[in-house]
């Protein structure tokens, strides 16, 4: 049956059903709108399907140039309005090109949110319900899918290019899209409510030191800080909670690497943006059909050292992995750079000695305190404030032992004062006043600040 009369078989349907021989499709629509039904209803899901399928079947007949998927469905709804003397307006017309074209080419309902960039996060928990963040806020979107089938097509179309599976026996997985944006996807029977995504966005121009100056989320002297101490190989942890820009922040920071340096960079799943030539990235791999094969961090951590590495650059530490970093560190790869979460500096410390405990070495407390305080020298605290803004709260040195604690002293502080009328956080960073240790490492590799950086 040709594309043209499966459409009319359709129309006839509607035809049917409304009892009436001329109406239009435009009031077929405005029937379906003014339906009490709670649900959300598509006039032209029909019409968007055929189309589709059509658009389909002719790219695999004639080796179509995806160039050419627009002007192809363009010339069937044409084909179709001209057959029928259908009543579709240039806007909705318009509309449904785009919608299949981005259902053929792109990620279908959620393409037009990856293009938007004012949006960092895409949060789809089910086929009606897609909130987004826009500018640190998060609000409910107007976009939806046709039903749980459909979102679950779009989360294989998702993993499927970078070798990724999910199904019932593996029901989740981590992913990332063509431009490094991180993916998770939960499907049933772990997700109760249907198949659910989450996608962090990343700029398509990876941000720089400057756009972090002008977001507020540092000032120009702790940038020139940090820029140094990349620079002298210092050991730097980037903690914060969920959402709070670490890996952005990684990525600043990573940025002020030397080119000559050999950079290796391990993570679940690929995100860093660096641009200096001798970068070699390593990502992990999850286990095959049969639950064998798998390749986590810490394995990839412990074949780093065999590469040659300048620096070493682990997206985010979890687990056992910690361990293997730390002796690293400790061993003469310095400069090192990764995240963890946690709420404050000290608490980040506390957590990387619950990591090492979590590689099943049985080692003394006191004796994973010694490996986490002579291996990490600065820990770069990030957090996303009440109204969305995402700021350096600390940035902490950390000295050393004294008996069986860890010391650290802060450098600079986030001070918060209030909120104002429109919950805007009032606040600014300060020095603490106190010259860091470190100081003599600077000066030994050349990075020379200014007297009065850490004055208050």
């Amino acid at each position: 049956m040709s594309l043209l009369s499966r459409l009319e078989q359709e129309r006839g349907k509607e035809r049917e059903r409304t009892g009436s021989e001329k109406q239009s499709l435009i009031e077929i629509r405005q029937a379906f709108t003014s339906s009490p039904s709670s649900q959300p209803v598509d006039p032209w899901r029909e019409l968007k399907s055929i189309i589709h399928k059509e658009t389909i079947k002719n790219i695999q007949l004639n080796d179509v140039d995806p160039q050419e998927v627009e002007p192809i469905v363009q010339k069937v709804i044409d084909q179709y309005v001209e057959a029928n003397g259908a009543l579709l307006p240039r806007n909705e017309r318009q509309r449904i090109v785009q919608e299949v074209v981005d259902e053929i080419l792109g990620f279908g309902p959620i393409s037009p949110l990856l293009n938007d960039d004012s949006i960092s996060e895409i949060m789809v928990n089910g086929p009606s319900q897609v909130y987004v963040e826009r500018h640190g806020i998060v609000e409910l979107s107007n976009v939806t899918f046709n039903d749980d089938q459909h979102v679950q097509h779009i989360i294989e179309k998702i993993v499927a290019p970078i070798g990724r599976r999910i199904d019932e026996s593996q029901p989740m997985v981590d992913a990332r899209l063509p431009d490094g944006s991180r993916v998770n996807a939960i499907i049933p029977p772990l997700a109760l409510k249907g198949p659910t995504i989450t996608i962090r966005k990343f700029s398509r121009d990876p941000y720089r030191v400057e756009d972090l100056i002008n977001f507020g989320t540092m000032t120009r002297d702790m940038a020139l800080v940090l820029e140094a101490c990349v620079k002298a190989r210092l050991n730097i942890v980037v903690s914060g909670g969920t959402g709070s820009g670490k890996t952005t922040t990684l990525n600043v920071l990573s940025s002020f690497i030397p080119d000559h340096e050999r950079i290796i960079t391990i993570e679940d799943a690929a995100e860093l943006q660096l641009d200096q030539s001798h970068l070699v990235t390593l990502e992990t791999r999850p286990p095959n059909i049969e639950g064998k094969g798998a390749i986590t961090i810490r394995d990839l951590v412990r074949n780093t050292l065999r590469m040659r590495p300048d620096r070493i650059i682990v997206g985010e530490v979890r687990g056992g992995e910690a361990l293997d970093m730390l002796q690293a560190m400790n061993t003469g790869h310095d400069g090192s750079l990764t995240t963890g979460h946690a709420n404050t500096p000290r608490d980040m410390l506390s957590r990387l000695e619950t990591m090492v405990l979590m590689a099943g070495m049985d080692l003394p407390i006191r004796a994973i305190r010694e490996q986490i305080s002579s291996a990490i020298d600065l820990v770069v605290q990030q957090s996303r404030l009440r109204d969305g803004t995402r700021k350096i709260t600390h940035i902490t040195e950390v000295l050393g032992m004294e008996g069986d604690t860890i010391v650290t002293q802060d450098i600079y502080k986030f001070e918060q004062k209030g909120v104002d009328s429109n919950v805007h956080v009032l606040g600014g960073f300060k020095a603490t006043g106190v010259r860091p240790r470190f100081m003599d490492t600077l000066a030994a590799t050349g990075q020379i600040l200014p007297d009065n950086i850490f004055v208050s």
